[in-house]
């Protein structure tokens, strides 16, 4: 995977971030420990490569127009994995007012995304899976993808996505019967 910290490099780094002597040190010592974790977690969601970098590179734009408000009230991962969401959510309402797709078009972009992904290098269970998981709606798609994929605990899913525990685990339970659905239905 990529680098992580402990608690006390957490804090170290929250502390480096919030002094503008050292901030700028610090914010280039958090894009390469986190770059490599937010890539993939809006690669989930956006599915294309070129998407992803642009996203990315939003991303750590916002969080460094937004360091004056980043207290360390939450882990520095929580608080750039909200920017990523939100970042990512933004992109994909964006490209459906492009696009102008119906409601339930912006799966079947995500599911040309993939199919076109050059980058994309799993077996046919893998871009199944893929496939399957791009049907889902946005929230359900991030939801199933933090938990399963990361192993996030759903109390900093909470913090990220902003809603109740309970909610993201009807969300995960949702997502994840649509999903084993999608593959009874392809062996019929």
């Amino acid at each position: 995977m990529s680098k992580t910290t402990n608690a006390s490099e957490e804090a170290q780094l929250t502390a480096l971030l919030t002094d503008p002597e050292t901030r700028r040190s610090a914010f280039t010592r958090m894009v390469g420990i986190y770059q490599e974790q937010l890539y993939w977690q809006i690669r989930k969601l956006l599915i294309s490569h070129d998407d992803t970098a642009d996203v990315l590179q939003n991303t750590f734009l916002k969080a460094w127009t937004n360091l004056d408000s980043f207290r360390g009230d939450a882990k520095i991962s929580t608080w750039l994995y909200s920017i990523a969401h939100n970042e990512s959510i933004t992109f994909l309402q964006k490209r459906q007012a492009e696009q102008d797709m119906t409601q339930s078009d912006p799966e079947g972009y995500l599911m040309d995304q993939l199919q076109a992904d050059k980058y994309f290098d799993g077996d046919e269970t893998q871009r199944t899976l893929l496939m399957a998981i791009a049907t889902l709606p946005a929230k359900q798609r991030q939801v199933f993808n933090m938990r399963y994929f990361d192993d996030m605990p759903y109390e900093q899913i909470s913090e990220i996505l902003n809603t109740s525990v309970g909610a993201l685990k009807a969300s995960y339970h949702f997502a994840a019967e649509k999903i084993a659905d999608y593959f009874h239905n392809r062996e019929l």
